[in-house]
This record gives structure tokens, C-alpha cells and sequence, in this order.
């Protein structure tokens, strides 16, 4: 099992805390991976540039590699919020409201 989920296996942690937990080990992943962007692309573009400098072409990985790191972003900063536990939580209440009315 990896370092990064033995909060999973303590039974000290409210479900609260696992979820915290679980949550900055997503940020820390997306971190991990906004950074590695950026180092490799800006290295991708000093190649370009020292290699080919009349014939640009490292946009190309960078807007590939970009829909991606949106994709990751969305789904570590947004996706709970969209059609997360919150969501269901006001679809439920909503739905009760709907239904005492009748």
C-alpha cells in the first residue's frame, strides 16, 4: 500500500478527516503535475527555439498536454462541487421539498 493512504486504515480519523486527507493528497497530485507542465514545456520550447527557431512547434504537446491538466484540474478542484456529495445533498432536500408539497 502506498505511504500517501495510511490515513485510510486509522480508525482514530472522523470521516472528515479522511476526506481532508484525500483531499490534499488530489492537490498535492494536481501540484505535481502543473509543475512537471511547466518544466517540461518550457525545456520543450528552449529546444524548439535553440533547434528550429523559424519553425515553431512546441504549442503542439502544449495545448494537448494543456486539455489535460484542465481535465486533472477539474476534476481536483471542481468535480465534488458539480455532481459531488454537496449537489446530492440539495438534489435530496430538493426533491423532499417537491414531494411534502404533493
Amino acid at each position: 500500500m502506498s505511504r500517501h493512504f495510511r490515513f485510510k486504515d486509522d480508525p482514530n480519523l472522523s470521516a472528515a478527516d479522511v476526506e481532508a486527507y484525500r483531499q490534499v493528497h488530489k492537490l498535492r497530485r494536481f501540484y505535481m503535475h502543473l509543475l512537471v507542465f511547466v518544466a517540461v514545456n518550457a525545456g520543450l520550447l528552449a529546444i524548439n527555439l535553440l533547434s528550429s527557431p523559424g519553425r515553431l512547434w512546441f504549442h503542439w504537446p502544449l495545448l494537448g498536454w494543456a486539455v489535460w491538466l484542465a481535465l486533472h484540474a477539474f476534476a481536483t478542484f471542481a468535480r465534488d462541487r458539480w455532481l459531488g456529495a454537496e449537489w446530492e445533498e440539495r438534489k435530496v432536500r430538493q426533491l423532499l421539498a417537491t414531494k411534502s408539497v404533493e
